[in-house]
């Protein structure tokens, strides 16, 4: 499952070395806890991918995933399928699935007037479905203890940067990556500001 959005269709070849991307299917009954437990299994399988000596994601307090010292991480899920992105050294990761239809009264609401005519124009190269995930994606990016409460993933705003978005809120800005398939979209946000080489490694395991 790991061939569904390989990191080197999503990002350039320098940036996409350091992305591990893992999948882990949703195990029946399909319910919260089977969602959360392959979300965890994906992220544990980008640890080990990405090198890292701990595997384990802990919680913080508000319940976001906590990943191991210099492994910035990110997991979603829908109720199939989990995924999780790791990259070594990174300031932050977002990761957002989906594969809801989102119809034209949720666009109007979660999308700007300007991010409509400009992002879902035809010939744009985006459906509402990637810009949703998009927007969801650098929330969890942009989202911080600091960060003011009235920050909603809706209000994150997007606008085209080259061949991928651009996510800003409050003059903090964060590039991101869309990329679908029929029934599904992923989006990768990445902030690489703070990227250096992590705290502890271990040998990577390729393929």
């Amino acid at each position: 499952m790991d061939l569904l959005f390989p990191a080197d269709l999503l990002f350039p070849a320098d940036v996409a070395a350091d992305v591990r991307i893992e999948w882990s299917p949703v195990r029946p009954p399909y319910g919260s806890v089977q969602e959360s437990a392959a979300g965890r299994r994906a992220a544990s399988a980008a640890l080990v991918a990405a090198g890292a000596a701990e595997s384990v994601v802990a919680r913080h307090a508000d319940g976001r995933p906590r990943f191991p010292r210099g492994f910035a991480g990110s997991i979603s899920h829908t109720d199939r399928l989990a995924v999780a992105v790791v990259v070594p050294g990174a300031a932050g990761v977002g990761v957002d699935i989906e594969n809801a239809v989102i119809s034209p009264r949720v666009a109007h609401f979660v999308l700007r007037e300007s991010e409509r005519r400009a992002l879902l124009a035809p010939g744009a190269g985006f459906t509402p479905r990637e810009l949703f995930a998009a927007k969801e994606a650098a929330f969890k990016v942009l989202y911080g203890p600091d960060t003011s409460a009235d920050l909603l993933f809706w209000r994150v705003g997007l606008s085209r940067s080259g061949d991928a978005l651009e996510a800003s809120y409050r003059g903090a800005r964060v590039p991101v990556r869309v990329r679908s398939e029929v029934d599904v979209s992923l989006a990768v946000a990445l902030d690489l500001r703070a990227r250096r080489s992590p705290v502890t490694l271990l040998p990577c395991r390729h393929g």
